[in-house]
Protein backbone atom coordinates (compact mmCIF):
# COMPACT_ATOMS: atom_id res chain seq x y z
CA UNK A 1 0.00 0.00 0.00
CA UNK A 2 0.56 3.28 -0.47
CA UNK A 3 3.53 4.72 2.12
CA UNK A 4 4.25 8.32 4.36
CA UNK A 5 7.84 9.64 4.35
CA UNK A 6 9.94 6.14 5.53
CA UNK A 7 11.84 7.56 8.66
CA UNK A 8 14.33 5.04 9.96
CA UNK A 9 14.95 7.51 13.22
CA UNK A 10 11.26 6.96 14.01
CA UNK A 11 12.60 3.27 14.60
CA UNK A 12 14.97 4.23 17.21
CA UNK A 13 11.98 5.85 18.48
CA UNK A 14 9.56 2.34 18.38
CA UNK A 15 12.93 0.73 19.85
CA UNK A 16 12.76 2.82 23.03
CA UNK A 17 9.08 2.68 23.72
CA UNK A 18 9.04 -1.14 23.53
CA UNK A 19 12.37 -1.49 25.50
CA UNK A 20 12.12 0.83 27.51
CA UNK A 21 15.00 3.18 26.80
CA UNK A 22 13.82 6.23 28.14
CA UNK A 23 14.72 9.73 26.81
CA UNK A 24 11.91 11.46 27.74
CA UNK A 25 9.16 10.65 29.75
CA UNK A 26 6.67 8.16 27.76
CA UNK A 27 2.98 7.55 28.05
CA UNK A 28 3.07 3.81 28.86
CA UNK A 29 1.79 0.88 26.47
CA UNK A 30 -0.36 -1.95 28.49
CA UNK A 31 -0.61 -4.90 26.28
CA UNK A 32 -4.61 -5.36 26.22
CA UNK A 33 -5.68 -8.66 27.74
CA UNK A 34 -1.94 -9.72 28.00
CA UNK A 35 -2.77 -13.31 29.50
CA UNK A 36 -4.63 -13.91 26.19
CA UNK A 37 -1.42 -12.99 23.96
CA UNK A 38 0.14 -15.85 22.63
CA UNK A 39 3.68 -16.46 24.50
CA UNK A 40 6.97 -16.19 22.61
CA UNK A 41 7.55 -19.70 22.90
CA UNK A 42 3.72 -20.91 21.12
CA UNK A 43 4.88 -18.29 18.71
CA UNK A 44 7.97 -19.92 17.77
CA UNK A 45 6.28 -23.48 17.91
CA UNK A 46 3.80 -22.43 15.72
CA UNK A 47 5.80 -21.15 13.27
CA UNK A 48 8.36 -24.23 13.18
CA UNK A 49 5.39 -26.17 12.16
CA UNK A 50 5.25 -24.42 9.25
CA UNK A 51 7.52 -24.29 5.91
CA UNK A 52 8.78 -20.98 5.18
CA UNK A 53 6.16 -18.60 4.57
CA UNK A 54 6.31 -16.86 0.83
CA UNK A 55 3.79 -15.76 -1.45
CA UNK A 56 1.53 -12.60 -1.95
CA UNK A 57 -1.37 -10.74 -1.60
CA UNK A 58 -3.74 -11.26 -3.90
CA UNK A 59 -6.34 -9.87 -5.65
CA UNK A 60 -7.58 -11.61 -8.98
CA UNK A 61 -7.03 -9.28 -12.08
CA UNK A 62 -10.47 -8.96 -13.03
CA UNK A 63 -10.91 -7.34 -9.45
CA UNK A 64 -10.71 -3.34 -9.04
CA UNK A 65 -10.78 -3.82 -5.18
CA UNK A 66 -12.04 -5.86 -2.48
CA UNK A 67 -16.27 -5.08 -3.17
CA UNK A 68 -15.48 -6.52 -6.69
CA UNK A 69 -13.51 -9.35 -5.40
CA UNK A 70 -16.18 -10.45 -2.83
CA UNK A 71 -19.52 -9.39 -3.94
CA UNK A 72 -22.14 -12.03 -5.49
CA UNK A 73 -22.37 -10.27 -9.51
CA UNK A 74 -18.67 -10.13 -9.39
CA UNK A 75 -16.85 -12.67 -7.48
CA UNK A 76 -14.67 -14.84 -10.14
CA UNK A 77 -13.80 -18.50 -9.14
CA UNK A 78 -12.20 -19.31 -12.42
CA UNK A 79 -9.85 -16.24 -12.37
CA UNK A 80 -8.95 -16.89 -8.24
CA UNK A 81 -8.42 -20.63 -9.36
CA UNK A 82 -5.91 -19.86 -12.54
CA UNK A 83 -3.78 -17.46 -10.75
CA UNK A 84 -3.43 -19.00 -7.73
CA UNK A 85 -2.06 -21.73 -10.08
CA UNK A 86 0.23 -19.71 -11.13
CA UNK A 87 1.00 -18.56 -7.47
CA UNK A 88 1.64 -22.57 -7.02
CA UNK A 89 3.93 -23.10 -10.11
CA UNK A 90 6.76 -21.00 -8.30
CA UNK A 91 6.46 -22.40 -4.63
CA UNK A 92 4.30 -19.50 -2.96
CA UNK A 93 2.28 -21.27 -0.14
CA UNK A 94 0.93 -17.96 1.06
CA UNK A 95 -1.47 -15.57 -0.12
CA UNK A 96 -2.53 -12.41 1.82
CA UNK A 97 -6.38 -11.34 1.06
CA UNK A 98 -8.65 -8.53 1.63
CA UNK A 99 -12.05 -8.80 3.07
CA UNK A 100 -14.66 -6.05 3.30
CA UNK A 101 -17.08 -5.28 5.68
CA UNK A 102 -19.43 -3.65 2.98
CA UNK A 103 -19.66 -6.50 1.31
CA UNK A 104 -20.32 -8.59 4.16
CA UNK A 105 -23.22 -5.98 4.99
CA UNK A 106 -24.91 -6.43 2.13
CA UNK A 107 -25.00 -10.42 2.12
CA UNK A 108 -23.49 -12.24 5.02
CA UNK A 109 -24.31 -15.45 4.16
CA UNK A 110 -23.18 -15.47 0.98
CA UNK A 111 -20.64 -13.56 1.66
CA UNK A 112 -19.05 -16.05 4.54
CA UNK A 113 -19.68 -18.74 1.49
CA UNK A 114 -17.59 -16.84 -1.27
CA UNK A 115 -14.54 -16.78 1.63
CA UNK A 116 -15.40 -20.64 2.61
CA UNK A 117 -15.22 -21.05 -1.30
CA UNK A 118 -12.12 -18.96 -2.14
CA UNK A 119 -10.04 -21.17 0.73
CA UNK A 120 -11.15 -24.42 -1.18
CA UNK A 121 -9.37 -22.61 -4.01
CA UNK A 122 -6.23 -21.71 -2.43
CA UNK A 123 -6.03 -25.25 -0.20
CA UNK A 124 -6.59 -26.72 -3.84
CA UNK A 125 -3.29 -24.99 -4.64
CA UNK A 126 -1.21 -25.96 -1.18
CA UNK A 127 -1.54 -22.18 -0.20
CA UNK A 128 -2.72 -20.93 3.16
CA UNK A 129 -4.66 -17.41 3.61
CA UNK A 130 -3.55 -14.39 5.82
CA UNK A 131 -7.08 -12.44 5.62
CA UNK A 132 -7.25 -8.58 6.26
CA UNK A 133 -9.95 -7.40 7.81
CA UNK A 134 -9.76 -3.49 8.11
CA UNK A 135 -7.72 -1.25 6.15
CA UNK A 136 -6.68 2.61 6.14
CA UNK A 137 -5.70 2.91 2.58
CA UNK A 138 -7.03 5.28 -0.75
CA UNK A 139 -10.43 6.00 -1.34
CA UNK A 140 -12.66 6.83 1.85
CA UNK A 141 -16.17 6.31 1.01
CA UNK A 142 -16.72 2.80 -0.11
CA UNK A 143 -20.14 1.48 -1.78
CA UNK A 144 -21.67 -1.33 -2.66
CA UNK A 145 -23.04 -2.33 -5.98
CA UNK A 146 -20.99 -1.96 -8.96
CA UNK A 147 -17.78 -0.70 -9.07
CA UNK A 148 -15.99 2.03 -10.73
CA UNK A 149 -13.66 1.04 -13.57
CA UNK A 150 -9.78 1.61 -13.64
CA UNK A 151 -8.16 5.22 -14.32
CA UNK A 152 -5.63 4.93 -16.93
CA UNK A 153 -2.11 4.70 -15.50
CA UNK A 154 -3.53 5.26 -12.33
CA UNK A 155 -2.17 2.44 -9.05
CA UNK A 156 -4.85 1.12 -7.20
CA UNK A 157 -7.32 3.94 -8.52
CA UNK A 158 -10.36 1.93 -7.15
CA UNK A 159 -9.14 0.56 -3.54
CA UNK A 160 -11.36 1.45 -1.20
CA UNK A 161 -10.71 2.08 2.79
CA UNK A 162 -12.55 -0.42 5.05
CA UNK A 163 -14.83 1.66 7.23
CA UNK A 164 -14.69 4.40 5.79
CA UNK A 165 -13.81 7.66 7.61
CA UNK A 166 -16.83 8.20 9.04
CA UNK A 167 -17.10 4.85 10.62
CA UNK A 168 -13.08 5.17 11.83
CA UNK A 169 -14.07 8.40 13.37
CA UNK A 170 -16.97 7.40 14.99
CA UNK A 171 -17.18 5.08 18.20
CA UNK A 172 -21.57 4.26 17.40
CA UNK A 173 -20.43 2.48 14.31
CA UNK A 174 -18.10 0.51 15.60
CA UNK A 175 -21.14 -2.33 17.00
CA UNK A 176 -22.06 -2.69 13.36
CA UNK A 177 -18.28 -3.77 12.56
CA UNK A 178 -17.97 -5.94 15.29
CA UNK A 179 -21.27 -7.83 14.61
CA UNK A 180 -19.41 -8.07 10.80
CA UNK A 181 -15.54 -9.18 12.29
CA UNK A 182 -16.51 -11.60 15.11
CA UNK A 183 -19.34 -13.05 12.40
CA UNK A 184 -16.32 -13.90 10.23
CA UNK A 185 -13.73 -14.86 13.01
CA UNK A 186 -15.98 -17.01 14.82
CA UNK A 187 -17.04 -19.02 11.49
CA UNK A 188 -13.67 -20.04 10.44
CA UNK A 189 -11.67 -19.78 13.76
CA UNK A 190 -11.27 -23.47 13.50
CA UNK A 191 -10.10 -24.12 10.05
CA UNK A 192 -6.89 -24.98 9.25
CA UNK A 193 -6.81 -22.83 5.82
CA UNK A 194 -5.89 -20.02 7.40
CA UNK A 195 -2.50 -19.34 8.59
CA UNK A 196 -3.36 -16.09 10.30
CA UNK A 197 -5.37 -13.00 11.05
CA UNK A 198 -4.27 -9.87 9.81
CA UNK A 199 -6.52 -7.48 11.47
CA UNK A 200 -5.58 -4.08 10.34
CA UNK A 201 -3.38 -3.04 7.29
CA UNK A 202 -1.71 0.68 7.96
CA UNK A 203 -4.10 1.84 10.64
CA UNK A 204 -3.26 5.79 10.40
CA UNK A 205 -2.91 6.13 6.86
CA UNK A 206 -4.31 8.30 4.69
CA UNK A 207 -4.11 10.84 7.56
CA UNK A 208 -5.64 9.16 9.87
CA UNK A 209 -2.62 9.41 12.13
CA UNK A 210 -3.64 8.10 15.82
CA UNK A 211 -7.72 8.70 15.17
CA UNK A 212 -7.75 4.93 14.20
CA UNK A 213 -6.18 3.98 17.10
CA UNK A 214 -9.73 3.79 19.16
CA UNK A 215 -10.61 1.19 16.31
CA UNK A 216 -7.54 -0.91 16.26
CA UNK A 217 -8.16 -1.10 20.11
CA UNK A 218 -11.45 -2.61 19.61
CA UNK A 219 -10.53 -4.92 17.48
CA UNK A 220 -7.89 -6.83 19.00
CA UNK A 221 -10.37 -6.69 21.87
CA UNK A 222 -12.72 -8.45 19.02
CA UNK A 223 -10.29 -10.95 18.16
CA UNK A 224 -9.17 -12.16 22.24
CA UNK A 225 -12.55 -12.26 22.58
CA UNK A 226 -12.74 -14.91 19.95
CA UNK A 227 -9.52 -16.85 20.71
CA UNK A 228 -9.33 -18.03 17.34
CA UNK A 229 -6.87 -21.22 16.68
CA UNK A 230 -4.95 -18.89 14.78
CA UNK A 231 -2.75 -16.28 15.51
CA UNK A 232 -3.50 -12.30 15.18
CA UNK A 233 -1.50 -9.82 14.35
CA UNK A 234 -1.55 -5.66 13.02
CA UNK A 235 1.84 -4.64 10.62
CA UNK A 236 3.89 -1.45 11.72
CA UNK A 237 4.01 -0.24 8.31
CA UNK A 238 5.12 3.88 9.31
CA UNK A 239 8.37 4.11 11.62
CA UNK A 240 7.25 7.41 12.73
CA UNK A 241 3.88 6.09 14.64
CA UNK A 242 4.77 5.84 17.90
CA UNK A 243 1.67 5.55 19.81
CA UNK A 244 0.10 2.87 16.99
CA UNK A 245 3.92 1.05 16.36
CA UNK A 246 3.79 0.27 20.15
CA UNK A 247 0.06 -0.81 20.35
CA UNK A 248 0.69 -2.65 17.18
CA UNK A 249 3.84 -4.46 18.53
CA UNK A 250 3.00 -5.75 21.93
CA UNK A 251 -0.80 -6.87 21.27
CA UNK A 252 0.25 -8.88 18.00
CA UNK A 253 1.30 -12.78 18.92
CA UNK A 254 3.17 -12.66 15.47
CA UNK A 255 4.87 -9.34 14.14
CA UNK A 256 4.31 -8.16 10.70
CA UNK A 257 5.46 -5.33 8.95
CA UNK A 258 6.28 -3.66 5.60
CA UNK A 259 8.96 -2.64 4.51
CA UNK A 260 9.26 -1.04 0.91
CA UNK A 261 13.13 0.08 0.99
CA UNK A 262 16.24 -1.39 -0.39
CA UNK A 263 17.97 -3.59 1.51
CA UNK A 264 20.02 -1.95 4.15
CA UNK A 265 17.30 0.01 5.21
CA UNK A 266 15.12 -3.30 5.21
CA UNK A 267 18.16 -5.28 7.43
CA UNK A 268 17.65 -2.49 10.02
CA UNK A 269 13.82 -2.97 9.99
CA UNK A 270 14.63 -6.61 11.35
CA UNK A 271 17.40 -5.63 13.88
CA UNK A 272 15.23 -3.45 15.66
CA UNK A 273 12.30 -6.09 15.52
CA UNK A 274 14.05 -9.00 16.31
CA UNK A 275 13.91 -7.98 19.62
CA UNK A 276 10.52 -9.22 20.41
CA UNK A 277 12.14 -12.64 20.25
CA UNK A 278 8.62 -13.56 17.96
CA UNK A 279 8.37 -14.76 14.84
CA UNK A 280 8.25 -11.98 12.15
CA UNK A 281 6.79 -12.09 8.34
CA UNK A 282 6.97 -9.27 6.07
CA UNK A 283 3.67 -8.75 4.86
CA UNK A 284 4.43 -6.17 2.57
CA UNK A 285 7.32 -5.24 0.00
CA UNK A 286 8.46 -5.53 -3.57
CA UNK A 287 8.51 -2.27 -5.28
CA UNK A 288 11.12 -2.54 -8.36
CA UNK A 289 11.75 1.19 -9.03
CA UNK A 290 12.69 1.73 -5.39
CA UNK A 291 15.08 -1.17 -5.39
CA UNK A 292 12.98 -3.21 -3.21
CA UNK A 293 13.33 -6.61 -5.73
CA UNK A 294 13.63 -10.24 -5.08
CA UNK A 295 16.59 -11.04 -5.44
CA UNK A 296 17.65 -8.07 -2.60
CA UNK A 297 15.22 -8.78 -0.30
CA UNK A 298 14.47 -12.88 -0.35
CA UNK A 299 17.84 -14.12 0.27
CA UNK A 300 17.67 -11.41 3.35
CA UNK A 301 14.62 -12.45 4.69
CA UNK A 302 15.21 -16.15 3.83
CA UNK A 303 18.56 -15.98 6.26
CA UNK A 304 16.34 -14.73 8.72
CA UNK A 305 13.56 -17.18 8.85
CA UNK A 306 11.22 -14.04 7.79
CA UNK A 307 8.33 -14.86 5.93
CA UNK A 308 8.15 -12.68 3.04
CA UNK A 309 4.65 -11.89 1.40
CA UNK A 310 4.98 -9.15 -1.51
CA UNK A 311 2.49 -6.38 -3.27
CA UNK A 312 0.74 -7.98 -5.88
CA UNK A 313 0.63 -11.67 -7.87
CA UNK A 314 -1.18 -10.82 -11.66
CA UNK A 315 -1.23 -7.59 -13.20
CA UNK A 316 -4.75 -6.27 -13.65
CA UNK A 317 -7.75 -4.04 -12.40
CA UNK A 318 -5.78 -2.62 -9.64
CA UNK A 319 -3.16 -0.96 -11.68
CA UNK A 320 -0.13 -1.70 -9.47
CA UNK A 321 2.22 -2.44 -11.90
CA UNK A 322 2.29 1.54 -12.12
CA UNK A 323 3.83 3.34 -8.70
CA UNK A 324 2.44 5.28 -6.24
CA UNK A 325 3.98 8.64 -6.60
CA UNK A 326 4.25 8.01 -10.69
CA UNK A 327 1.12 8.16 -12.82
CA UNK A 328 0.86 7.61 -16.47
CA UNK A 329 -2.37 8.91 -17.09
CA UNK A 330 -2.19 7.98 -20.82
CA UNK A 331 -2.06 4.32 -19.68
CA UNK A 332 0.38 1.94 -21.10
CA UNK A 333 2.95 -0.41 -19.68
CA UNK A 334 5.38 1.23 -17.82
CA UNK A 335 8.90 0.69 -18.25
CA UNK A 336 9.99 -0.90 -15.27
CA UNK A 337 7.11 -2.62 -13.41
CA UNK A 338 6.52 -1.18 -9.81
CA UNK A 339 4.51 -4.18 -8.40
CA UNK A 340 3.28 -7.77 -9.64
CA UNK A 341 4.93 -11.16 -11.38
CA UNK A 342 2.84 -12.62 -13.98
CA UNK A 343 1.13 -11.09 -17.06
CA UNK A 344 -2.58 -12.27 -16.98
CA UNK A 345 -1.95 -14.97 -19.21
CA UNK A 346 0.77 -16.34 -16.72
CA UNK A 347 3.77 -15.42 -18.30
CA UNK A 348 6.13 -13.77 -15.72
CA UNK A 349 6.99 -10.40 -16.28
CA UNK A 350 10.86 -10.98 -15.71
CA UNK A 351 11.04 -14.71 -15.87
CA UNK A 352 14.48 -14.67 -14.50
CA UNK A 353 12.70 -13.56 -11.17
CA UNK A 354 10.42 -16.28 -11.46
CA UNK A 355 13.58 -18.76 -11.17
CA UNK A 356 15.10 -16.83 -8.39
CA UNK A 357 12.48 -17.11 -6.52
CA UNK A 358 12.04 -20.81 -7.41
CA UNK A 359 15.29 -21.55 -6.46
CA UNK A 360 14.95 -19.42 -3.05
CA UNK A 361 11.70 -21.24 -2.41
CA UNK A 362 14.06 -24.98 -2.49
CA UNK A 363 16.22 -23.84 0.06
CA UNK A 364 16.43 -25.71 3.33
CA UNK A 365 14.00 -23.52 6.06
CA UNK A 366 16.24 -22.07 9.40
CA UNK A 367 14.48 -23.77 12.42
CA UNK A 368 13.54 -20.21 14.33
CA UNK A 369 14.73 -20.32 18.16
CA UNK A 370 12.26 -21.77 20.75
Amino acid sequence: MKRINHLLTGLLVVFTVLTGCKQEPKPAVVPLQESKIWSVEKANQWYNEHQWIIGANFIPSTAINQLEMWQAETFDPNTIDKELGYAESIGFNTMRVFLHSVAYGADPKGFKSRVDQYLTIANKHHIQTMFVFFDDCWNPNPKAGKQPQPKPGIHNSGWVQDPGVREVKDPKQFNVLKEYFQDVMKTFKHDKRILLWDLYNEPGNSTKHDTSLALLTKVFTWARDVNPDQPISAGLWAWDFEKLNAFQALNSDIITYHEYEPDTAHTRVLQLLKTHGRPMICTEYMARTRQSTFQKILPILKKANVGAINWGLVAGKTNTMYAWDTPMPQGGEPKLWFHDIFRKDGTPYKPEEVDFIKKIVAQPKVETTK
